[in-house]
C-alpha cells in the first residue's frame, strides 16, 4: 500500500479591488446575474458569470420550479447558455455568488457536485485549465482550475 495525497492550491483574497480587471469583472457579472434569479422556495439566489475566450461574458442564474428536481443552478444555467451560443468559443473562467436575506453570503458558496462535473467537461473540451473564482462578502476564492474543485474528475472523451 502506498499512502498519496491530493493537495489543493488557490488564491484568497479580501476584496474585488485586488484581482485582475478581467477577473474583477467577471465577479461584478455573477452579481449582476443574481437579478435574474427565480428561487421562491429556497430563498437562496445565485448568480453566475462565465468568461469566454474572446472575452465575452455570459451570465446565468438559479431558477427553481415546484416540480423538483426541474430547476437548474446558476452555473449550468451559465454555462449551458454560453456552449449553446458561442460552441466556438472556450470557457475560461467562472464566477459563482450567492444572496440569501437581501445580502451577499459572507462566506462564498461552493458549486454542487453536478455543476462542478459540468465545469470539467467543458474544461476538458477546451483543452485548458478552467478558473473558478467563488465569491463572499467577506473574501473570494480562486482556483486555477476545475480539478482543484474536483480532483479525480470523471471523464470518458
Amino acid at each position: 500500500m502506498v499512502k498519496k495525497e491530493i493537495r489543493i492550491d488557490y488564491e484568497e483574497y479580501v476584496s474585488v479591488e485586488e484581482m485582475s480587471e478581467a477577473d474583477r469583472a467577471l465577479c461584478r457579472a455573477a452579481v449582476e446575474a443574481l437579478e435574474g434569479s427565480y428561487a421562491p422556495y429556497s430563498h437562496f439566489h445565485v448568480g453566475a458569470a462565465v468568461r469566454l475566450s474572446d472575452g465575452t461574458v455570459v451570465k446565468g442564474a438559479n431558477q427553481e420550479n415546484a416540480a423538483y428536481p426541474s430547476g437548474l443552478c446558476a452555473e449550468r444555467t451559465a454555462m449551458f447558455a454560453a456552449g449553446a451560443s458561442h460552441p466556438d468559443l472556450d470557457m475560461e473562467s467562472i464566477a459563482i455568488v450567492a444572496r440569501q436575506d437581501g445580502r451577499i453570503c459572507s462566506e462564498p458558496a461552493a458549486p454542487c457536485g453536478a455543476c462542478r462535473q459540468v465545469m470539467a467537461q467543458y474544461q476538458t473540451k477546451g483543452g485548458k485549465p478552467m478558473s473558478v473564482i467563488l465569491v463572499g462578502a467577506d473574501h473570494i476564492k480562486k482556483f486555477a482550475r476545475v480539478d482543484d474543485i474536483l480532483p479525480l474528475i470523471f471523464d470518458n472523451i
